[in-house]
């Protein structure tokens, strides 16, 4: 298998590249590299412009807006676009439930949110995590009842990541509650935020920020034509949209732009007579991390190259990249947080200002304030998109034959 890039190939990533540096602006991009608080206005300024530039969904069949790109190509603009310190598409429309409907939903369905994903006209959430129902999701007692016209849900979702800013919600409901097996009887249904009965509360992170929310869902009246799929298989659709969210998670291009950012940083923190970058143990630690992001590249590029000879079919090798891309993604917090040492104490307010009563950075290390939240928020990567513990499973069981 030939993981080299072709000419052409090359002279895309550079085109891509030479893209995102002249069209995205360099405060959003900025944002992102230094770990600052990127809003709902900057998620969506970034995105409109790639999907004015038929950029935002490459990845999804021509005919709803994608590109027809090989998976190769595909590949390059992900990678290129996290290096370079791009918003992803909010990957709850564009990589979930987008990818959802497509396969799944009704051409009215398709013909009504497509394009309003493509250009986060709506931007959505995802209602699949639930108090006792998060690795074991198919444990959910979220209920959706038929009453007339309507599918009337009853229940709690938990960690629903930017809920408060949300206009839609997808929900994995139980519709069947005597289905033979767990998995069986639950169905997966769209549903508008505005509707009568929803109710968001925010839950404070250890970082001080509400990044997650609980949902609950009192008697919400939703049209039975927001069904996706077939009613009582929604854990289809949980599959193939969890098996698009766990080969996202590795976020091969984030790591790098990380580590590039912790090598030039290292330059300029002072320890002892030199600088950080100076003491050939925190050296180790660096290459150590980038030797293991090369070997997970490896492993992405042939698993994208076997989607090119053999189809765009799931393949449980996401789990192997889930599983390292998360551990890789928490070594880079961890080299920044030892960088940062005992300034990232310092922390800062909603208005980025340093909060009263904290240490004051010295000049150069206005970076270090970001160092701690950032270090605590990705301990849930190893979490989110099915923990890294049911991923070893499902490695044991579909990779190895156990």
């Amino acid at each position: 298998m030939d993981l080299r890039f072709t000419a052409e190939e090359t002279a895309f990533r550079d085109e891509m590249r030479d893209f995102f540096r002249q069209h995205i602006p360099a405060e959003i991009r900025t944002k992102m590299q230094s770990g600052r608080h990127v809003g709902r206005a900057d998620w969506i300024a970034s995105q409109q412009i790639l999907n004015t530039h038929h950029l935002a969904v490459p990845h999804w069949p021509v005919e709803y807006g994608g590109r027809g790109w090989s998976p190769i190509k595909l590949y390059i603009y992900n990678e290129v676009m996290l290096s370079e310190n791009v918003p992803s598409p909010l990957p709850f429309g564009v990589h979930m439930v987008g990818p959802v409907i497509i396969a799944f939903g009704t051409e009215q369905q398709k013909a009504r949110f497509l394009p309003r994903i493509a250009n986060i006209d709506d931007w959505w959430c995802q209602g699949f995590s639930e108090p006792g129902a998060g690795s074991d999701l198919a444990n959910l007692k979220t209920k959706a009842v038929r009453d007339g016209d309507c599918w009337v849900i009853n229940g709690q979702k938990t960690w629903t990541t930017l809920a408060q800013w949300a206009d839609w919600i997808f929900v994995l409901a139980r519709t069947n509650p005597e289905a033979r097996k767990p998995q069986e009887g639950i169905s997966f249904i769209l549903v508008d935020m505005k509707t009568p009965g929803v109710t968001v509360r925010p839950i404070q992170l250890i970082d001080g920020e509400s990044e997650v929310n609980e949902v609950f869902f009192d008697d919400v009246r939703v049209p039975l034509e927001n069904l996706v799929g077939t009613e009582n298989r929604g854990w289809d659709c949980a599959k193939y949209l969890l098996g698009n969210e766990r080969s996202n998670i590795a976020r091969i291009g984030t790591t790098k732009s990380r580590l590039r950012r912790i090598r030039q940083l290292a330059r300029a923190v002072p320890a002892g007579d030199g600088a950080l970058w100076d003491d050939a143990a925190f050296r180790q630690k660096v290459v150590a991390v980038e030797i293991e992001l090369k070997a997970l590249e490896m492993t992405q590029l042939r698993v994208v190259a076997a989607e090119r000879d053999h189809g765009n079919k799931p393949n449980p090798a996401s789990s192997i990249l889930k599983i390292k891309g998360s551990e890789l993604q928490q070594a880079t917090t961890e080299l920044a947080l030892q960088m940062a040492g005992p300034f990232a104490l310092a922390y800062h307010d909603a208005e980025h200002e340093i909060a009263e009563g904290t240490n004051d950075l010295p000049d150069g290390f206005d970076w270090a304030d970001t160092a701690a939240p950032e270090y605590f928020n990705f301990r849930k990567v190893t979490i989110y998109g099915g923990s890294n513990e049911i991923q070893r499973n499902i490695i044991a069981k579909m990779v190895l034959g156990f």
